[in-house]
């Protein structure tokens, strides 16, 4: 037995009496790793586990569960080192009144490492969760693996992996990171349908700043490194970044109230005073008239959904591509657009994953998909051939096609090429499909197809610029518009973009019965 002094506290003698005896435990268990550290966790700049928990869940609506679990090694006088709950805090409360599951790692207590015991915990709010039909929400503040616990911390984390996995799909997980997550721990998080961070004292990483100088002789900071900023515009692991961990934990009670608790339910639908016949004039003048001009999508947006609220996800990465939650007509709603703004629209790498993903969640949990249309085609460049645009570009298109909820789409302007199949064309099962007069559907722009139709007429011609002036407006008037794809019955509706909101919340109430399978198998292959 280690004779070294303890950092935390040891178990005391019980009192004889048995709800004597139960107090006393109950104020051992919120002790946590003791006020010392409790202060240490204030001073930089986190809540406690319990507090995190009180913030995100309704007030006096927590029901804790394990609360007296405690580790099982015995080695390296771990044995003189027990807390109660044992460096994570489990159970279920309400979010609006309605039920959520949650986790959150103590690092008062071991540094938040993970042991068996505190595995088995996060396990069985997971299965809870899973049965009942409710969403996890993790609360993520660990130093990783108990190095004293082995291979069993290790199985522990391969447990929770393995929920995470099962569990998808099934009910909404989300994680927030609220300290450090590194090494194996990340992958839990990477798991789940949602990641938020905070600016400033959260962090990711598979290896530290150390490991990575001593291997690559690179010198880099954690926050340069995992920080919420490098995760949120960088990699794109990160769906949202907050100033604080109240703002964080905030936007996890405002993401919730856009989804249902679990795979077989429909989302929430919150009436509100914006009628859903407003026009909005505005927006037959948002579009400009040359099509080489951009604008804010989100300005569009923010016109169409009710009170002009628009939760957005993954703001700071691939900015070419935006995607969040509004409702319509109270109905929430994913909305997929092009952002005419940012590479004019263009899709790339990024932007096909962050659209697949975020396609494929909707899919999950009932969320009807409004896209708004405005692209160019697929960014070209070596980088990106080189990188896998086919593939990654694929995911976005099978994302859409395996879709069965409600899928509507506007077209505001260009849709060329296989950019305009892959953004829920009525070729890849769109339900309702329309588009603005200001819509230019064709293999490709009117400059670009003249220079390939008639290079050699342009050639020939004793004024070249003013012949493919010529066909080029000759092209324009006869495939830059919308009105060859109605004839096809490819565009449903053609309409004026002040009807959009009308639109789309008539659309909305058309499909709210839709039934649409798909053929029967284990999975498919998406192209990953």
């Amino acid at each position: 037995m280690s004779d070294r002094k303890s950092k935390y506290p040891v178990a005391a003698k019980l009192p004889a009496d048995p709800n004597q005896r139960l107090a006393f435990l109950e104020a051992r268990a919120l002790e946590a790793g003791g006020e010392e550290r409790k202060r240490k966790q204030h001073a930089a700049g986190k809540l406690t586990a319990r507090e995190r928990i009180e913030l995100l869940l309704d007030p006096g609506s927590f029901v804790e569960l394990d609360k007296f679990v405690t580790h099982r090694c015995a080695d390296f006088g771990m044995e003189q080192q027990k807390i109660l709950g044992d460096g994570v805090v489990t159970g279920y409360g309400t979010v609006e009144g309605r039920k959520a599951f949650v986790f959150a790692q103590d690092f008062t207590v071991f540094g938040g490492s993970l042991s068996g015991a505190y595995a088995q915990k996060i396990c069985k709010v997971m299965d809870l969760a899973a049965r009942v039909g409710a969403p996890v929400i993790g609360l993520n503040d660990s130093g990783g693996a108990r190095i004293q616990e082995g291979v069993e911390s290790l199985a522990g984390y391969a447990d929770i992996f393995t929920r995470n996995v099962l569990t998808s799909g099934v009910v909404p997980q989300i994680s927030a990171i609220l300290g450090p997550c590194a090494g194996g721990a990340v992958y839990s998080p990477a798991m789940t349908d949602f990641i938020f961070m905070v600016e400033g004292s959260s962090y990711m990483f598979i290896t530290g700043p150390d490991v990575i100088k001593t291997v690559t002789h690179e010198e880099v900071t954690k926050d340069e490194l995992g920080g919420a900023h490098t995760h949120a515009s960088k990699s794109g692991v990160c769906h949202r970044a907050f100033e604080s961990e109240h703002a964080c934990l905030e936007g996890i009670r405002e993401l919730l109230s856009f989804l249902p608790p679990n795979n077989l339910e429909e989302p929430p639908r919150h009436k509100g005073k914006d009628k859903p016949d407003r026009e909005t004039p505005a927006l037959d003048t948002l579009i400009p008239v040359d099509a080489s001009k951009p604008y804010d999508i989100k300005t569009l947006i923010g016109h169409v959904v009710d009170d002009g609220h628009f939760f957005e996800i993954h703001g700071d990465y691939a900015m070419n591509l935006v995607v969040g939650f509004a409702r319509i007509d109270g109905r929430p709603v994913g909305v997929v657009a092009n952002q005419p703004a940012h590479l004019a629209g263009c899709l790339d790498i990024a932007a096909s994953l962050k659209g697949a993903r975020f396609v494929r969640f909707c899919d999950c949990f009932n969320v009807p998909i409004v896209t708004f249309v405005d692209v160019p085609g697929f960014l070209p460049g070596t980088q990106q051939e080189f990188g896998g645009i086919i593939a990654h570009g694929a995911k976005l298109l099978y994302a859409y096609v395996e879709a069965t909820v409600p899928k509507i789409t506007v077209i505001t302007r260009k849709a060329y090429g296989g950019a305009y199949d892959v953004m829920a064309s009525k070729h890849v099962r769109a339900d309702l499909n329309y588009a603005y007069p200001t819509a230019e559907i064709a293999v490709m722009g009117p400059d670009g197809a003249v220079n390939i139709v008639y290079r050699d007429e342009i050639s020939r011609a004793s004024d070249p610029v003013a012949a493919k002036a010529a066909y080029v407006a000759e092209y324009r008037e006869k495939f830059a518009n919308p009105y060859k794809a109605a004839e096809l019955g490819y565009i449903d509706e053609v309409i004026h973009p002040r009807e959009t909101r009308r639109k789309l919340a008539s659309a909305l109430e058309l499909l709210r019965t839709k039934r649409q399978d798909t053929p029967t198998r284990k999975h498919g292959n998406i192209p990953l």
